[in-house]
């Protein structure tokens, strides 16, 4: 019984943590240029918002590990491709 309590509170610490990195990847989708995503060969913006945005309300609403792991994947490939060439492509790589 205990075991299982740990467990739960372990998911809903990972669920908060992947809606927190999709929150911030929505903000920072939301700040930059809609030019930049075309420049830089992706999705528009406004889809990449739509993305982003209902991975992170399917986290909140499902609170459980499906829920969780769209977002991660949304969120994943937005930090891991789309954000370095956004950055890239408006000069302000690193």
């Amino acid at each position: 019984m205990m075991l299982a309590n740990l467990a739960g509170a372990i998911l809903l610490v990972l669920v908060g943590i992947v809606v927190l990195a999709g929150v911030y990847s929505f903000v920072h989708a939301a700040m930059q240029r809609p030019d930049a995503y075309t420049a830089a060969g992706k999705l528009t913006k406004p889809v990449w918002l739509l993305i982003l945005g209902g991975g992170v309300l399917l986290a909140l609403l499902l609170r459980d590990a499906f829920g969780a792991a769209i977002c991660a994947c949304a969120t994943g490939v937005y930090l891991v491709d789309v954000r370095p060439k956004i950055l890239e492509i408006q000069g302000k790589s690193r």
